[in-house]
């Protein structure tokens, strides 16, 4: 079987659930990757064999979602061209994290594809959304991607098609501590924004900033350019997390028991849900960056246990590599 493994870039948690799905494709069939989209600070950890610039959604500095942004720096009319000439024909399968020109391409050829990934998970009745629901957010989760044969990963089993969600083995393999300091990665917010607020709770926060080229601090709060490496060893030793409402940042945390509170992007109807399917399970969020919130938060003796299983093999084994 040859199998095309095609992720967005868009995010980090597309290439982080792909670190652990492309290694276990590799021991049933021969695979190869292809990633669109350019707004993850993570890189891919095995070889990617095909790359396009794709369509990402970008933002303002404020924590919007820009659609103007969105618009203008991306290329439209190259994605259009890209999915009528991209060649799927030598593939048995194509298996889709919300990456769009594949997802396209199949449909328009009508090739065999099954989407994995959260966004799946929006498509099912049962995942928990806002009571308001936005028109404009429910056609993008519905179209972006176009798939008929899909499973979902979410915080919770809302259907048997939803699993729960993969957590990498960096996560995994780490020893959860609790140092007396929180840390922060709210990318779709600028640094001077942050450290405004946070520098008035009197509490150590350490922000990772796709913005900053520097490690500095300024009273008691500290940035760090993006590292996986030191990100790792802060996640692993830190109170809490402070962090936009997409889903495997906030998914770690849960794993691996630490204090949560999360900011949807502005705009963001996924991240919407993801607030809303967190905040039944007792998590608090907050729509800006809200001092008194997030003091309360501080202050709060916050506890919820997951069970997160290392299941992704069987998922990929019984449900996924079957034509």
């Amino acid at each position: 079987m040859k199998i095309l493994y095609a992720f967005q870039g868009t995010g980090n948690g597309h290439v982080a659930r792909a670190q652990e799905i492309v290694p276990l494709l590799k021991k049933y069939a021969l695979v190869d990757t292809l990633i669109s989209g350019h707004q993850s600070q993570l890189k891919a950890d095995f070889d990617v064999n095909f790359q396009h610039k794709g369509i990402s959604l970008l933002y303002d500095k404020t924590g919007g979602l820009s659609y103007k942004k969105t618009f203008t720096d991306n290329s439209f009319l190259e994605a259009f061209k890209t999915i009528r000439e991209i060649e799927l024909s030598k593939y048995d399968l194509i298996i889709n994290d919300y990456e769009p020109l594949t997802g396209w391409a199949c449909k328009l050829k009508k090739l065999p594809m099954i989407e994995l990934s959260h966004q799946a998970s929006m498509l099912f009745k049962e995942t928990p959304k806002p009571e308001k629901k936005d028109f404009l957010g429910e056609m993008v989760l519905k179209y972006y991607v176009p798939s008929e044969r899909r499973i979902g990963f979410h915080f919770e089993n809302y259907h048997h098609q939803i699993k729960k969600p993969v957590i990498r083995r960096k996560i995994r393999n780490l020893n959860p501590d609790k140092k007396g300091f929180y840390l922060v990665y709210l990318p779709s917010f600028s640094d001077e924004n942050i450290i405004k607020v946070l520098k008035q709770i009197p509490v150590e926060w350490k922000i990772f900033s796709k913005y900053s080229k520097l490690q500095f601090k300024e009273s008691n709060v500290e940035v760090f350019p993006i590292d996986e490496t030191q990100y790792l060893k802060a996640f692993e030793n830190c109170d809490g997390i402070l962090c936009n409402a997409g889903f495997e940042s906030p998914a770690e945390a849960l794993f691996m028991d630490k204090k949560l509170f999360v900011i949807p992007i502005h705009n963001q109807y996924e991240q919407e849900c993801n607030a809303c399917a967190l905040d039944k399970m007792g998590i608090p969020n907050s729509k800006v960056l809200k001092l008194e919130e997030i003091q309360n938060w501080v202050g709060s003796d916050q506890h919820l246990r997951v069970d997160y299983p290392d299941d992704i093999e069987e998922i990929l084994v019984n449900e996924v590599l079957i034509l």
